[in-house]
């Protein structure tokens, strides 16, 4: 009987490290026998990736680049999220809808009534219920002081807008992912980015193996190449 599919998120503000880890956890689970589909967010289809390159590069209000960044989603979950899990796929994917709650409601000041609005309506899909909306099976936040993930990205590439942002709006980010875990704390694992390298890889797998997603934690070098 093959093994039902998985939808599982990566979150944090930029320079927190998940893009490192969610390379090294694909590399892992396909190694156990699971198909992995390696997603992200804006992004993951031809249309969702020309809506990704508008929201980081043109100038917008919070309401035209909440509106771009959902209809970027449902074209991803139509076009690769949904068919993947139908198939039994492990679907990672770098970012999702607690990251607009995070940089648009947080960040920016949106009003977080109509982010639930747009995430009841555009993540409506076939499921269990009638009104099944799409959410992560697991949601991985990588937490990190945003001072910290500042130095991190300091000199290492031309900041996108959302990037050359100041220290305050990512601590408003952060507070915005706080509140989503806050509100659905079965749902998220909350792993400290602050730690070196192989200690943040140990956090991670541990939360998987705790739930029988992977039979083996670590190995004992540790961490992805």
């Amino acid at each position: 009987m093959s093994k039902p599919g998985l939808f599982i998120t990566f979150e944090g503000i930029d320079g927190a490290g998940k893009s490192t880890h969610i390379e090294g956890l694909a590399t892992a689970l396909r190694a156990q026998g699971r198909t992995v589909t390696l997603t992200r967010e804006p992004g993951g289809t031809p249309l969702a990736e020309k809506l990704r390159a508008l929201v980081l590069n043109d100038a917008m209000d919070a309401l035209t680049e909440a509106l771009l960044i959902f209809a970027a989603r449902r074209d991803h979950l139509q076009q690769v999220i949904e068919p993947a899990l139908a198939r039994g796929d492990v679907v990672l994917c770098d970012r999702f809808t607690d990251a607009t709650f995070a940089y648009q409601g947080g960040g920016r000041g949106f009003d977080f009534a109509v982010l639930s609005k747009l995430e009841q309506w555009v993540q409506a899909v076939p499921g269990p219920q009638p009104d099944f909306v799409r959410q992560p099976d697991l949601t991985v936040w990588f937490d990190l002081a945003p001072e910290i993930a500042a130095q991190r990205l300091a000199g290492a590439r031309l900041p996108d807008r959302f990037e050359a942002q100041p220290i305050e709006f990512f601590r408003r980010v952060a507070e915005g992912y706080g509140q989503r875990a806050a509100q659905a704390p079965q749902r998220f694992a909350r792993i400290d980015a602050a730690q070196d390298r192989h200690k943040v890889w140990q956090q991670l797998t541990s939360a998987f193996v705790r739930r029988g997603w992977l039979a083996i934690m670590v190995a004992p070098n540790g961490g992805p190449a």
